[in-house]
Parts: structure tokens; C-alpha cells; sequence
């Protein structure tokens, strides 16, 4: 099976001087969105950068000229996805990088969430990416190769309680890139899946969260549980362009990439744990296997 190795690409290789490279940003209006689309702006790249609301990012017309191409996009309208993807190519020529950032987090039990709040998150952090890649897989066949590019989380490897559907999305965003990558290898185009662990965004403002109607019976653990995050120790978003940089620009470019020093070692854990566990009953799970006559 064709499969972009990541065990293989655990050493990254880059070029010396990157070209000029042009993206397509969704969600560049804020948080990460937004200092990754000014620092490939400020190192001489060029963007397309999308968001729902046009006036959130007008200010990069002025400050960057004919370097940006801001256009409105909301990820759920997949007519209007896919207007913004060939808008964006035929201005600039070419898309070298898509990058799907656009996303928010449900905040809510499992009980508590409705399956209105569950389909609307997974419409913006599901559905949407992949309105995202299926616009820009033609164009990117056309064009001889691209990079794709989404922002999932530590999260689509681990879980929390409260947050179990924002998890639950990224868990299928992960599925969803992983098998991209082997589909589209033949193609020249490479996927990577860029995993935060946590930052001191906005991802945690009012516009980056919803919230579940709450039970009473859950209150208490909530707030227990919010206080626990506020303690976590957060990392500098300024300080994550140069490695970004360093995966588009690499030869063989990872297909999942962590950002921070925190996330390698939960991640490392939970999966031994797991590991423990299935083996633990290995007995008992291969006895279900049952007779090849």
C-alpha cells in the first residue's frame, strides 16, 4: 500500500533557500490562523487568506499589498469553498500549500451536548476541511503536486472530559488526512497534519468556543475542570512559524508534526498505556478469532 511514512521522515531534510510559495488559509482571522498568515507574508511568501467575516482581516490588504488575497469563506457553504479556491488559483497562478486551520470547541459532557451542537461542530471541523481538499485536489493534480495542510491537535490522539466532541472531530480529522496521504502520494502531493498541544491563543475566546445547554448534576465538575486548564502551561504562538517553515519546506515533509514540547510525552503515555491493555487481553481477544475451516 502507498503510505507516507512517518517513521521514514522522522529526520527532516529542507531546502536551503525555500522558493516563493503560495498558500490558501481558512480561519487566518485569529489565533494561529493569523500569525502563521503574517509570518509566511512577512518572509516574502503569498496567501490567500480566507475567513468568515471579510472586515477581520482587511488590514493585511494594507500592510502586505499585492502579496495577500483576502476573501470570505465559511467553510460549511461548500459552494462558497469552492468559489474561494479557484478565486485564490487563478489570481495567484498556482496553490502551493492549503492549509485547513479554520475550527472551534464545543464545550459540554457527552450527556449535556445536543445532536444539533455535535452536527455543527463537525460541520465546521469536519465537513468543512474536506470541502477544503476536495476543492483543491483537481487544481493541485493540474498544477503537478501541493502540500495540504490541517490543524488538528494533541487531542486527535488523546482525550478530556468536556471537551470529548471537539476531541472526537479531530480523531476524524486524523483518519480523514492519514488516509488522504496514501491516496494522493501518487499525485506529487504531499499531507501533513500539524498538531498543537496548548497555546496562549484565542482559541479559548467566546468566538473559538460553544457551549452545551449544562446540567446541574455536571457544574461542579466543569468548573473543576476549567480551573484545571487555566493552570496548564501554555506556549507562545510567535514562537511556532520558524518550524512550521521548516515542514513545508522539507523534502519529505512528516505527515503528523507536533507543535510544543508537551505533546510527545502525553501522547507517548497513553499510547503505552493501550498497548498494556491489549496485550493484557491478547488471550482473550485472540481466542474470538475463531476457526479458519
Amino acid at each position: 500500500m502507498t503510505h507516507q511514512s512517518e517513521k521514514a521522515n522522522s529526520q527532516p531534510t529542507t531546502t536551503s533557500v525555500p522558493s516563493t510559495k503560495i498558500w490558501f488559509i481558512t480561519g487566518a482571522s485569529r489565533g494561529f490562523g493569523r500569525v502563521w498568515t503574517e509570518a509566511a507574508l512577512k518572509r516574502g511568501d503569498k496567501v490567500a487568506a480566507t475567513a468568515r467575516r471579510l472586515e477581520s482581516i482587511a488590514g493585511l490588504n494594507e500592510k502586505y499589498g499585492e502579496n495577500v488575497l483576502t476573501l470570505e469563506l465559511d467553510v460549511t457553504r461548500p459552494d462558497q469553498v469552492k468559489t474561494a479556491v479557484e478565486q485564490a488559483y487563478a489570481h495567484f497562478g498556482r496553490l502551493d500549500i492549503v492549509f485547513n486551520n479554520a475550527g472551534y470547541s464545543l464545550v459540554g459532557t457527552i450527556e449535556e451536548a445536543s445532536a444539533d451542537d455535535i452536527r455543527a461542530l463537525y460541520e465546521t471541523n469536519v465537513i468543512g476541511p474536506v470541502s477544503v481538499i476536495q476543492a483543491a485536489l483537481p487544481l493541485l493534480r493540474k498544477q503537478g503536486g501541493g502540500h495540504i495542510l490541517g490543524t488538528s491537535s494533541n487531542l486527535g490522539h488523546v482525550t478530556l472530559p468536556v471537551i470529548g466532541y471537539y476531541c472526537s472531530s479531530k480523531w476524524a480529522f486524523e483518519a480523514i488526512h492519514e488516509s488522504l496521504a496514501a491516496e494522493v502520494k501518487p499525485f506529487g502531493i504531499n499531507v501533513t497534519i500539524i498538531e498543537p498541544g496548548a497555546y496562549a491563543t484565542e482559541f479559548g475566546s467566546q468566538e473559538s468556543l460553544k457551549f452545551a445547554q449544562g446540567l446541574d448534576i455536571y457544574t461542579g465538575f466543569k468548573a473543576q475542570f476549567i480551573d484545571n486548564l487555566k493552570t496548564l502551561e501554555r506556549g507562545d504562538p510567535e514562537a511556532t512559524p520558524e518550524a512550521l517553515f521548516n515542514v513545508v519546506d522539507a523534502e519529505n515533509p512528516p505527515l503528523r508534526f507536533f507543535l510544543g514540547s508537551h505533546c510527545l510525552p502525553w501522547v507517548r503515555a497513553a499510547y503505552a498505556e493501550r498497548l498494556a491493555t491489549w496485550e493484557a487481553w491478547e488471550d482473550v481477544s485472540n481466542s474470538a478469532q475463531g476457526s479458519s475451516n
